[in-house]
């Protein structure tokens, strides 16, 4: 973990409910003020989506000092949305991976996404990501970790991402 009184858990429904849907409200309000007002519309995420990670054994929260500042879901392949891959390519198709969905921050945790790559990477070297066009933060922190630009996907309603890889090849 990067922050010293940080930790990631796996999401308790429906204890961690009200706090998860504040964070959503939080970090979409952290999007409309970067200037990315189409990310997250219409009730998305919901709640729903959130027993569904749960039920795929892949929703998890960050507290800092016992308080969730954070949720991700962390998925295991395969990802139905990354079947096809355009203006670009996956770095390794045939390998396993797993996928970082719904990341979301309350704007003082500083570091969030930092100690959730560091945990995903911890229990799996191949992830994948993707993120809106707009959605500039998102980004810079993917690239800043060191991601690699893949192409575009598009989610089953038909909304386009920019998709992202990594392999992580030291021990």
């Amino acid at each position: 973990m990067t922050q010293k009184n940080r930790i990631i858990r796996k999401t308790v429904l429906p204890d961690d409910a009200e706090r998860i849907m504040e964070v959503f409200a939080a970090a979409k309000g952290i999007m409309r003020a970067s200037g990315n007002m189409n990310q997250w519309g219409g009730g998305y995420p919901s709640l729903e989506m959130v027993k569904t990670d749960v039920e795929h054994e892949g929703s998890f929260v960050i507290e800092d000092h016992s308080v969730i500042v954070g949720y991700f879901a962390f998925l295991a392949s395969p990802e139905q949305t990354y079947s096809n891959i355009y203006n670009g390519q996956w770095t390794n198709d045939a390998m396993p991976y797993h996928v970082i969905h719904r990341i979301a921050s309350v704007p003082e945790a500083h570091g969030v996404f930092k100690d959730i790559l560091d945990f995903c990477f911890s229990q799996d070297k191949h992830i994948r990501i993707d993120t809106h066009r707009d959605n500039h933060i998102m980004r810079h922190n993917i690239e800043k970790y060191g991601f690699r630009y893949c192409g575009i996907i598009y989610l089953a309603n038909g909304d386009e991402r920019l998709a992202y890889d990594m392999i992580k090849t030291d021990p």
